[in-house]
């Protein structure tokens, strides 16, 4: 079924629930329509710094929309969309208002995310777009924008494809990590580049696992194999280390320039060669068409659960109009369920116990993961710390140690957000006499986590000087010859002699030696402190934001069941209500009414089927692709 049959069965929908009083129903409608108008199927391509990730796009959809020369890195996100004719646009955020500044922060996720009307778009020119969304220029991201956005007619992009070119992360274990992994929630699939120079590293292994966890669809691409002769060498290394993060993971080897010469040229045995036509299947058929699968089953079970929601009013006062004696057995029964129903809405219900419960044990369970991460970080940082001197090295230390620190606290969130998740399917099962929607959970955004954390403190390099050096022997020295000097007058000799002057210098070197060694031990405690200190301000401050993040999942998962729930106690109290009118209905009203029911209700049971069979399409689809076919 196409998104247009669909689009016609809400607005099917939306007529049969009409301007009545069931708001509950019109809204879910209408945010299945939502869905259905923005087709958006969002892929964002992450690797490293000169890993391919723009030129690879250029050549997906044959056009020059994101900057690649050897001197240019991308700053900010860009994204690629269907839009006729071509255009592209820069977001900047509203900075007046949350979250605009948020936008700003994250990098331009909101616009990842669609915007909430804090993203302004500016049309720029197609040949303006480079210069604004480089280092070069626009270096830092330093003009604030949220993110770029090219329009393109493409029959890749038609069927609702977004392709978003990240800002290459710098060091898969830095803190724009974080930023990347921001916005994979809001991604359908995950193109991880990395170019076949050489094979993957463990910090691209560790990104690798850790979106594993957010976005299931994960594929690799090994990009520049023309430039490469060992590039074969390199994939079989590659598909090695898949294996150990995901079995079915797959890896794509590529060449960009092969692919746009291709194209130029019109050469199809060329293009194969690049590699690319693997690519694009996998993206039409595993991405495109899964989340199309996916798309039609949310509205599907939005329309057969408004489409009972109605049925059970109407059969219910159909019932007490045609069988007047049976009226009273079944208000009881009604009755009976809307007291059921009415216990569910309360907070004493079981799953309000539940998801109470639940977010404590989360809450106590993430306090004591982030303090065991970090604690292990502190202890492998003293032990650095004392075998050596950390004050010539440490700024290389401060950056291994802000890696640390972000990885740690990047798998907090991943695994927060994971838990988040299995608590609202826990409160979903006491819903479990129909199949329920989770709500949507955010948790793993941990974008800007750290911004509130200051940058590590400076250290005493514990250089000396010549003439410091000199200083300190000599203090070190003036008693000896003093005591030597003294000693030796006895026999005659003068208070500065060949003696006295040598116990001066053996002393003075042991002087230099021992505050050498205080100096040393006084740097190590100094760097201790900086490291505790440090790793206590991220405690604190990480600690508050998961704190945050996960109340407002209680609230959303709360808001969502409790939505639930009230649309079903609706539904039983519009039935008990129009079974109580039935029954004191005129006999002359009886039958109109009971024509008008009928006809109302094979609308629904037709909607109903309709439904159905789109949800059994979308089923069947998807066992052909899991099995293969």
């Amino acid at each position: 079924m196409t998104a247009g049959q669909l689009v016609k069965l809400v607005e099917q929908g939306l007529e049969l629930v009409g301007a009545g009083d069931r708001a509950d129903l019109r809204k879910r409608l209408h945010q299945a329509m939502v869905r259905l108008q923005d087709p958006s199927i969002r892929v964002i391509v992450v690797g490293e710094f000169k890993q391919g990730k723009s030129k690879l796009i250029n050549a997906l959809v044959n056009a020059p929309v994101c900057p690649v020369d050897d001197d240019i890195a991308t700053s900010l996100p860009t994204i690629v969309r269907y839009g006729e004719p071509a255009s592209a646009a820069v977001l900047v955020p509203a900075t007046d208002s949350p979250a605009g500044n948020a936008a700003a922060n994250a990098g331009g996720n909101a616009a990842v995310d669609g915007g909430d009307g804090s993203i302004e778009r500016r049309p720029v020119e197609l040949s303006d777009l480079p210069a604004l969304v480089s280092e070069q220029g626009n270096p830092g991201n330093s003009r604030k924008f949220a993110a770029a956005e090219v329009c393109l007619p493409r029959r890749i992009l038609s069927g609702g494809l977004t392709i978003i070119d990240s800002p290459g992360v710098g060091g898969m274990g830095s803190t724009h990590t974080l930023t990347t992994l921001t916005a994979l929630p809001t991604a359908d699939a995950m193109l991880l580049v990395s170019d076949a120079s050489q094979e993957y590293t463990e910090p691209e292994l560790r990104f690798l696992r850790q979106a594993m966890r957010i976005t299931p669809s994960v594929a690799a691409v090994l990009s520049k194999t023309d430039l490469y002769p060992d590039w074969r060498r390199v994939e079989e290394l590659d598909r090695a280390h898949l294996v150990t993060v995901a079995p079915d993971i797959p890896l794509f080897p590529l060449s960009a320039d092969l692919r746009l010469e291709a194209a130029r040229l019109q050469d199809t045995e060329l293009n194969t060669e690049s590699g690319f036509p693997d690519l694009v299947a996998h993206l039409r058929n595993e991405v495109v068409g899964k989340a199309q699968r996916i798309q039609r089953r949310s509205v599907s079970q939005d329309l057969l659960s408004v489409t009972e929601n109605l049925r059970l009013s109407l059969q219910s006062e159909l019932e007490a109009l045609e069988n007047p004696g049976g009226t009273p057995q079944m208000l009881a029964a009604l009755e009976q369920a809307k007291t059921e129903a009415d216990e569910l809405r309360k907070r004493s219900a079981r799953w309000q116990l539940t998801l109470s419960d639940g977010i404590n044990d989360l809450i106590a369970d993430m306090e004591y993961d982030l303090r065991d991460r970090l604690r292990r970080i502190q202890k492998e940082a003293e032990t650095a710390i004392d075998q050596g001197d950390p004050g010539p090295v440490w700024t290389q230390f401060s950056q291994w140690l802000e890696e640390c620190v972000a990885a740690a606290v990047s798998d907090t969130f991943v695994w927060t957000s994971e838990r988040s998740q299995w608590l609202a399917a826990q409160v979903a099962e006491h819903f479990a006499a129909d199949e329920v929607s989770l709500p949507v959970l955010h948790v793993s955004d941990s974008g800007d986590a750290l911004d509130p954390v200051d940058q590590m403190p400076e250290l005493d390099s514990g250089r000396v000087n010549p003439i410091q050096k000199v200083l300190i022997g000599m203090r070190g020295s003036y008693g000896g010859v003093l005591m030597f000097g003294l000693l030796t007058g006895i026999f005659g000799m003068a208070l500065i002699n060949p003696l006295s002057v040598g116990a001066g210098l053996l002393l003075g070197r042991k002087a230099y030696r021992e505050d050498k060694e205080t100096r040393l031990k006084r740097r190590q405690g100094e760097a201790k402190a900086l490291v505790r200190r440090q790793l206590d301000d991220v405690t604190f401050q990480v600690g508050k934001q998961l704190k945050d993040r996960l109340r407002l999942v209680q609230r959303t998962i709360r808001d969502h069941f409790t939505e639930i729930a009230d649309e079903y106690h609706r539904s039983l109290s519009d039935s008990v209500a129009a079974a109580q009118k039935a029954a004191n209905s005129y006999a002359q009203e009886k039958e109109g009414r009971i024509r008008d029911i009928k006809a109302e209700l094979r609308k629904v049971d037709a909607l109903h089927r309709a439904a159905e069979a789109v949800s059994a399409e979308a089923a069947a689809a998807g066992t052909r692709t899991a099995a293969g076919v």
